[in-house]
Parts: structure tokens; sequence; C-alpha cells
């Protein structure tokens, strides 16, 4: 067994949680941030999680994604002492902690970028910017430099006490460059898990050729809502069918919302995002949460340098500060995430679509004899029936 045959996953954008700057910044805006969120950790376990993703922590120049030294936290949100007591504190309640690599490419202002590292060049010398942002250079990943740098920083981390890594923009890199260092490094912490990012392309290939554990499951996540919003329930049947070849070949981590999509509640109402949550924690796969979304959060992609701002809000220095409105929501998600929990053959079960109409399906999740029937229904009443047959089940009306 490992770590993903009982994952719930919350996934939390480190640096716009703590409340740091993203822009426009300078020493003014060092703080030690990082423990702030050793103040939510029994609320993680409270809500029925068991892992923590977090969003880069690395030294960055805005976003975290630009990374400029993967051997250092960021300054806005502290230091390495500060990162071992996450670490310790997470231990001590059993939450195991994934961080998130970028691998592909780094901030153009990266000191291997002027000091001859493995990144691309184009005939002229000049480095190559990633799918046109002049801020990031892409890494050279036929270059075996590149594959001792990204190795070496992977186990210095998991040194450290992390459980593995979610690899960034995965999609973007050679499925051979993953598989020598996922090898390389399993050869020292054989339990390392690896989450590699795809939006469009070959899932089962990018797990099996790159020899990963999971990857993200975007077609899964456009089903889910889609079919809510325009009360479609054909187009989840039609993912349902794809996810359930997926999970037959290897993990799907499992999600309805994260730091690049707009906020699953904003897209569809509270009651479609109830049903959201109700589909994720009943389906096959690694579920995760990001953070907010259990309490019913709103926040859409905007414009320009402020894109992503209302994606990756802070948090209050407690979950005290939390508004009230959102606590229907986050009974609902502990509710459950904890028949997910007394039901873990879910995350390697299949999936049959029963029954199907506009706005109406009913699917059952079978492993061998153990089974769950599902039947969600979009009409003047939004209702969810969930029947275990070991006598389990609920009834939810929104």
């Amino acid at each position: 067994m490992t770590l993903l045959d009982h994952a719930v996953i919350w996934h939390v954008y480190a640096l716009g949680a703590t409340g740091a700057p993203t822009r426009d910044w300078g020493e003014e805006a060092h703080a030690h941030r990082l423990p702030r969120l050793i103040d939510w950790l029994d609320y993680v376990v409270e809500l029925g999680c068991d892992t923590l993703l977090l969003a880069p922590i690395f030294d960055s120049v805005s976003h975290g994604y630009d990374t400029l030294d993967h051997y250092r936290i960021d300054p806005r949100l502290g230091d390495e002492a500060d990162f071992d007591r996450l670490i310790a504190e997470c231990r001590s309640r059993g939450i195991s902690v994934l961080l998130d690599g970028v691998f592909n490419h780094v901030a153009a202002t990266h000191p291997m970028v002027a000091g001859g590292g493995p990144v691309k060049r184009d005939g002229d010398g000049n480095p190559v910017g990633w799918e046109g942002h002049g801020d990031l250079v892409e890494l050279d990943h036929s270059d075996p430099r590149t594959v001792d740098f990204v190795a070496e920083i992977m186990e210095y981390w998991l040194a450290r006490g992390i459980a593995g890594w979610r690899l960034d923009v995965a999609y973007a890199v050679p499925t051979d460059f993953w598989a020598q260092v996922t090898d390389r490094v399993r050869a020292t912490y054989p339990d390392a898990v690896f989450l590699g990012e795809i939006i469009h392309g070959d899932y089962l290939g990018l797990i099996h050729d790159g020899h990963l554990d999971t990857v993200t499951q975007y077609e899964l996540w456009k089903g889910i809502w889609s079919a809510i919003q325009n009360v479609n329930f054909w187009e989840l049947d039609h993912a349902l069918g794809r996810h359930n070849e997926f999970v037959q070949g290897g993990f799907m981590q499992t999600f309805v919302g994260n730091h690049d999509t707009d906020r699953i509640a904003s897209v569809v109402g509270d009651a479609g995002a109830a049903v959201a949550a109700t589909l994720l924690f009943t389906l096959p796969g690694v579920p995760s949460i990001y953070y907010g979304d259990e309490q019913a959060f709103r926040g859409e992609k905007g414009e320009g340098f402020s894109t992503d701002d209302d994606l990756r809000p802070t948090l209050p220095d407690t979950p005290v500060g939390l508004a009230p409105e959102g606590e229907w929501m986050h009974a609902l998600y502990r509710q459950l995430i904890g028949m997910r929990r007394r039901h873990p053959w879910l995350t390697r079960a299949r999936v049959e679509v029963t029954d199907k109409q506009n706005e109406h399906i009913s699917y059952t999740v079978t492993d061998g004899e153990l089974r769950c029937e599902v039947t969600v229904t979009l009409q003047s009443e939004v209702t969810a029936q969930i029947r275990f047959d070991d006598g389990e089940d609920a009834t939810f009306t929104w």
C-alpha cells in the first residue's frame, strides 16, 4: 500500500494563503509567514485530509513558478527553520507533505541562465523562453546535468521530511527525463510519490513511461463542472468512461478546483458546488481539495498581472476567522470525506454509469464485491443519494 491508496489532499497556494506579496516586493516583504499554516493543521485533520500539497515555496521572483533557488525557502515565507517546524508539526499529526517542483523552467534571472547552466538556447546562444514568457527560461532536459540538478533537489527536500513532489507542467517535459529522475531518486527514497501535472495528452503514457505515480485528471474536472453548469450529464458520462479506463492503469488525482482554475462555487453556484463535491468523493481517484473550496470560496481568473489573485486568497490567521456563510459546505465536505475514509477501496475502484438524462445521472462504483450507488439530479430541487453495500447511506437536498 502507498500513500496514494488513502490520501485525501489539501492543496494550498502558500504565498497567497499566508498573505505574501507577489509583485513589486523588496526586502521589507521578508517575513516568517510559513508557520502561519501550522494553525491550520488541526483544521486539515478535522476535515479528514492526511496530505498537504504546497504550491511553490522556493525563492522566486513573483508567483513562485519563476524559481531563483530551489534550495532556499522563499524569504517572503521564511527560512529552513520555519520549514522544518512545519514538517515536524505535520508529522506529529500524521500529515504527509508534497512540494510543488517547477523543473520545466526557471526565472530568467536564475544564476544558471547567465552562468552557462543547462538551459535551452537558440542558434545564437540566447536562452529560450517558455511559451512566450520572457521572464521564464526552459531547462534543457536533454542535458545530463539537468537530471543531476533535478534529482539532487528532490533528494535534498525528501531528506528534510517531505513525502514527494508535484511536477509542474510535467506534460511539457520528455517522459524519459522523468523516468531517469524518478528511478534515481527512488533508489534512495523508494516510497517517494510523484504527481505529474497534465492538462491534455496521454495520461497513462506519462505515468507509465515517465515512471510517475499519478497525474492530474483534468478531463474529469472539465466533465464535472461543465455537466453541472450546462445541465448535461451526457458530458459527464463520456468523461467517466474515460476516467474508468484511466484508473485501471494508474492513480488519478481528482479535483474540482486548483490554483489555476475558477472556483467551483463561482462557476456552478452553491448547489452545483455541493454536487461537484459529492462526485469528487464518491468517484475513483485520489481526491484533492483546493483550500477554501470546502468553505464555498468564490474567485475567478482576472486579466493582466492580477490574473490569479482572486484564486489564491489570504487565509485568516486561524480557522476561527472563517466566515460563517461557508460552514454548511464545510460540514458537507466533512461528511463526504468521512464516508470516503470509511471506504478507502474507492480509490482504485471501477465506475459504471447505469442511467443518465440531461439533468440526472446514476452510477455504480465497485471493487470486487464492494459497491456504492450514487444518483444525482439537477431539477427544481438539486439532490444526491449515496448508498454503500455495508448499509451506510446519505441523501442531500440543496
